[in-house]
């Protein structure tokens, strides 16, 4: 089990290049975003394109920053959860890609424990990784590989917008 995580850029794009490295190799993947849904990000236009892979994102469209949370992120995440439940135990993928969970978690879209109890009843040939800032002190114990990302740099702070393929 795989946790890219922290304050830098590159957690989906490692998981990414985590998928295609997979797929190259006749692996079947399945990436499901958390609160990725409604928005233009590259990698949508290329999945399709691609063997043994599949993505389902979830989400509204619009960046989830607000505590309390609203009901209806609440309700994707939890659709996005029984989904990675429901794809894990089939064991039909060799790569599991939770995309983005970690700030489910930190926002309260979804409880922990429930992620944990994910973990710990994966069948064993199942990769499961999962990305995002402020990955859970309880998921990072039980992880197999943590990476931290650090922003050294970024052409955000010097006021450079984000550029379609690069950044999105």
């Amino acid at each position: 089990m795989q946790v890219y995580t922290g304050e830098g850029k590159g957690k989906t794009t490692a998981a990414f290049g985590l998928a295609l490295r997979a797929i190259g190799r006749g692996l079947k993947v399945y990436i499901i975003q958390f609160i990725k849904g409604g928005f233009d990000y590259g990698e949508l236009y290329i999945v399709d394109k691609l063997p043994n892979l599949k993505l389902k994102a979830f989400g509204r469209g619009k960046f989830v920053t607000s505590k309390p949370a609203q009901e209806e992120d609440i309700q994707l995440a939890e659709e996005a959860l029984a989904l990675a439940k429901k794809v894990v135990k089939s064991g039909d993928y060799d790569i599991v890609i939770l995309d983005e969970i970690n700030i489910a978690l930190k926002l309260r879209l979804i409880e922990t424990e429930k992620v944990v109890e994910l973990i710990e009843n994966k069948p064993k040939h199942v990769e499961l990784v999962l990305t995002g800032r402020y990955a859970p002190e309880k998921i990072v114990e039980i992880a197999d590989l943590v990476t931290e990302m650090k922003e050294i740099k970024h052409p955000f702070n010097k006021g450079h917008e984000a550029r379609k393929g690069i950044e999105y």
